[in-house]
């Protein structure tokens, strides 16, 4: 719903959407575009968080003389900026063929009627493999990054929205005294960052998913700027937050299972260690 919402055409909102896709696509069209997602979903967030994980813990080496001690507040930017634009080399594809996937099924809208048509056929797309065989030989390898500058300035600050809050809620929900964090207090802390994240996240999330978007049938875009700009003239102020109470509610439970299950790993592994190397 959220790329529909974004990028799509004749949706309202929310409700208006989810009932519009019902009837036009049944329950599949909810899952249009997963597959791919699903298959790399593990791949992207273990290198992510160990990206943000081993950064914090190397500037604290550099720093403090100490992996283990506790970071400033300077020292997350750095390691969360790190962990967002090493995410944009993993997930930008796979953002893509998600969003061009769920895409190819819009209609055309007029006033792009006479916009360079790339594809004549619809579907666009017969499935994952044969999107990225499609963009590769249509827009070369750049264009499986199409997107990538709007992504970075969507994924680079909404990282740091998103291991900041977290890293200081759960100290804050944490008693002291307390070696870890409780599962409770992880899912929490994690829930609301990540809804702090990606609700933020939302203006630029519009910008990427457009230009990701764009180019399944049509080039309309040029560039981050073009995008803003277009979509400022046709749509106002309003484009720029359309599908942000998707990606609060959904930023929620999603981002306190990803780090409840980051954490539970990780004490899993240091216990592992303990058990090894006493």
């Amino acid at each position: 719903m959220q790329t529909r919402l974004q990028a799509g055409q004749g949706y309202g909102n929310t409700l208006n959407c989810i009932l519009t896709v019902y009837r036009n696509e049944s329950v599949v069209g909810f899952f249009k575009g997963m597959s791919f997602p699903l298959a790399s979903i593990a791949v992207y967030s273990s290198v992510t968080f160990g990206v943000f994980s081993n950064t914090q813990r190397f500037i604290s080496q550099q720093r403090y003389g100490d992996s283990n001690h506790a970071p400033a507040l300077s020292d997350l930017i750095v390691a969360s900026m790190v962990a967002g634009v090493i995410s944009v080399g993993i997930g930008g594809p796979v953002d893509l063929i998600k969003i061009r996937l769920q895409m190819q099924t819009q209609p055309f809208i007029k006033a792009n009627i006479n916009l360079r048509h790339r594809a004549t056929g619809f579907p666009a797309y017969r499935g994952p493999i044969h999107c990225v065989s499609s963009i590769l030989r249509q827009e070369g390898l750049a264009g499986i990054y199409r997107g990538a500058g709007a992504m970075l300035l969507r994924d680079v600050p909404g990282y740091c929205l998103y291991f900041i809050p977290y890293t200081f809620l759960c100290g804050w929900i944490t008693p002291e005294g307390c070696i870890s964090p409780s599962p409770s207090s992880v899912w929490i802390a994690g829930g609301i960052a990540g809804a702090i994240s990606w609700g933020t996240a939302t203006p630029m999330d519009v910008v990427k998913s457009r230009l990701q978007a764009d180019g399944v049938y049509l080039n309309k875009y040029k560039g981050v700027i073009d995008c803003i700009s277009q979509s400022y003239h046709s749509e106002g102020l309003k484009v720029f937050v359309r599908g942000i109470t998707v990606n609060a509610v959904r930023g929620f439970p999603m981002s306190a299972a990803m780090f409840l299950g980051y954490e539970l790993s990780l004490k899993a592994l240091r216990g592992d260690q303990a058990e090894t190397n006493p």
